[in-house]
């Protein structure tokens, strides 16, 4: 309980500084706004870590959650840098309702640590670097996730997607939300490893 109200309390810090922040941009060739956009952005000086950022965004509170659950709340909140693939609500709303509630419970909690650190690569990789490797690769690029497994990037449609262990592809729909400890970049759907 008392990484909840850690958590609680960064929140508010991150909420207020991150209020003031200019929007991020996205992979998306399309300018238009979402709601990722607007509400988790990139501070000048990355004064939050990946964790209050995460939790001081509406949309990302099914992630933060999971994290919570996962007790992988210290370990994101780590110096670092990591690189995370931020599932949004709504991605985990296509996750089967009985299969989240399973993944919370504490006998399943390995389980749920292997999925959510699949959305995780050392290292901090700017949607810059990002392209930069795709392009450099003939058109795909492999990263290797902390849990282990493989995540492929291509550009499809003038946009970034990632292939899971199982083909699925999910869009990064906000790029290079940029924390003190790594960057964020909010993806569709969730990525799932063998």
């Amino acid at each position: 309980m008392t990484n909840f109200l850690k958590l609680a309390s960064a929140s508010v810090l991150a909420l207020a500084l991150t209020a003031c922040a200019s929007p991020t941009e996205s992979f998306d060739s399309d300018s238009s706004k979402t709601a990722e956009k607007a509400e988790m952005t990139k501070p000048a000086m990355a004064q939050t870590n990946i964790v209050e950022a995460a939790a001081a965004t509406e949309s990302l509170s099914s992630l933060v959650a999971l994290v919570t659950q996962a007790q992988l709340v210290d370990t994101l909140a780590s110096p670092g840098p990591f690189t995370v693939f931020a599932p949004t609500n709504d991605a985990f709303s296509a996750v089967p309702e009985a299969t989240v509630t399973a993944l919370m419970q504490d006998e399943n909690r390995k389980t749920l640590q292997g999925i959510l650190t699949y959305h995780v690569v050392a290292g901090t990789i700017t949607s810059t670097d990002l392209v930069a490797a795709i392009e450099a690769n003939g058109g795909s690029y492999t990263a290797k996730t902390v849990a282990g497994g493989d995540l492929t990037f291509r550009i499809m449609d003038g946009k970034v997607k990632i292939a899971d262990a199982n083909g699925n592809l999910s869009t990064v729909t906000a790029a290079d939300l940029m924390q003190s400890n790594g960057v964020v970049h909010v993806v569709n759907s969730v990525l799932m490893p063998n």
